[in-house]
């Protein structure tokens, strides 16, 4: 269904284009989580908007970045809590790209940033992984060919 669609439009000369605008991160505290991102991963605050008493729409993205951002979302409800860290169940979560992946690793490293192993080359790039503040896991990756997206 969704190729007939795409295919119908494109008869009429038509594209839709869409784009990954957040991603939603479970965080304890917005003023903690802020902190890592930025003094730590060096992201910059895209947007910091109080909605209630208790509630803001924090958005960072890393330094020069033209994709997505991250939403720093404070978890709510207890059972939001307990997914502070571990929102997808100890898989990599995220993959900050970088155009020079030893002078991060090396400053990130420098900051107190835990690698839970060592860097290694793959066929798609440089790459180790790391946990954020609350344990989620990402990838530190400056990939080398398309498929790892280095354009």
């Amino acid at each position: 269904m969704a190729g007939d669609f795409s295919q119908a439009m494109a008869r009429r000369g038509l594209t839709m284009e869409q784009t990954l605008g957040h991603v939603a991160l479970v965080v304890r505290d917005y003023d903690e989580a802020l902190a890592f991102f930025t003094r730590t991963l060096n992201f910059t605050v895209v947007e910091d908007t109080r909605l209630s008493e208790d509630r803001r729409w924090v958005l960072v993205a890393p330094p020069g970045s033209q994709g997505a951002s991250l939403l720093l979302a404070r978890a709510a409800t207890p059972e939001q809590a307990n997914y502070v860290g571990k929102q997808t169940g100890g898989r990599v979560f995220l993959f900050l790209h970088t155009d020079d992946f030893w002078r991060d690793y090396r400053e990130m490293t420098a900051k107190g940033v835990r690698f839970v192993g060592p860097p290694r080359e793959e066929e798609y790039g440089w790459v180790a992984v790391f946990e954020d503040l609350y344990g989620n896991k990402w990838d530190l990756l400056e990939p080398t060919r398309v498929g790892g997206s280095k354009t």
